[in-house]
């Protein structure tokens, strides 16, 4: 007799093994095409998209999260955070090679070697363009040979005491100015350059501290003339004051003969206004005269 009630659970060996396998199979395949069709662009970065059907993208993906078509639509990610070049000598910070300083020559065929940084950033809306057009590679294809040249070409128009001294500051704001205009051709924002160190030849450094000795000297000499210009300026005044008084006296005399034997009195008796020389002579000295 036959007993519908009764369960069959006769479970044969790998019966769901297949299954099981297959399930896990479809689990990762979807894994794997949700973790491509999902991006998210970090802080601080864009990303741009390639499309193996239609080619390069014409749009900026911003921060936060986008869904893609796995293996049609592929993306690559920027930063467009404020960075620095510097071209530099070893100890320069950020410097790429042990002697990385970027060496000029000035208007007057002097070679410097100038340590200098650049700060910039990627134009946020054309992260695209720049990867069309450059590629990832944009430090070393862009902003190096234009910073090699807009600075070369700077320095060229200054002789090598301008660099030196007061035309630094002036040629630090045209290379910035010039180069500003260059790189924003290739979607690169310029925010500012550094002129950081300036290195001379030997011979022009030797010719500075010969120029510093002759200047010093030359100061000193012109401290001794400047005193002897203010003495002789002196006894000129000095003689002047005596022949204006020799000159006063001489009238004086000639107005009153009696003037030289008053002086010679009062140089013996100040302030007498009689003498009887003899018996016979008396010298009366009129009031004029005294006065």
């Amino acid at each position: 007799m036959r007993n519908e009630n009764i369960v069959n659970l006769d479970f044969k060996p790998g019966k769901f093994k297949g299954l099981s396998v297959g399930l896990i199979a479809i689990i990762f395949i979807a894994i794997m095409f949700l973790s491509q069709a999902i991006l998210v662009v970090d802080a601080g970065k864009r990303a741009i998209i390639m499309n193996r059907v239609s080619g390069m993208e014409k749009r900026v993906l911003g921060e936060g999260m986008h869904i893609l078509i796995p293996g049609i639509q592929m993306p690559t990610t920027y930063s467009v955070r404020t960075q620095t070049y510097t071209m530099a000598t070893g100890d320069g910070r950020n410097a790429i090679r042990s002697d990385d300083a970027l060496v000029s020559l000035t208007s007057d065929g002097q070679k410097i070697a100038m340590d200098m940084s650049v700060r910039y950033n990627l134009m946020p809306d054309n992260v695209w363009k720049l990867h069309q057009t450059v590629g990832r590679d944009y430090e070393q294809k862009i902003i190096r040979p234009e910073v090699r040249s807009v600075a070369r070409n700077t320095v060229a128009q200054y002789p090598v005491l301008g660099v030196y001294s007061e035309k630094r500051l002036e040629i630090q704001n045209l290379i910035q100015e010039n180069l500003k205009k260059s790189l924003a051709n290739y979607n690169i924002n310029l925010s500012e350059v550094l002129i950081r160190n300036v290195k001379f030849s030997e011979e022009f450094a030797k010719a500075i501290e010969m120029k510093q000795v002759a200047l010093q000297e030359a100061e000193r000499m012109k401290y001794i003339l400047e005193k002897q210009r203010q003495e002789k300026e002196r006894k000129i005044i000095e003689a002047e004051g005596e022949a204006q008084a020799i000159r006063e006296k001489g009238a004086a005399l000639k107005a009153n003969p009696l003037l030289i034997q008053y002086e010679y009195v009062q140089k013996l008796t100040p302030g007498i206004k009689t003498v009887v020389t003899d018996q016979t002579s008396i010298m009366n000295f009129p009031e004029d005269l005294l006065k």
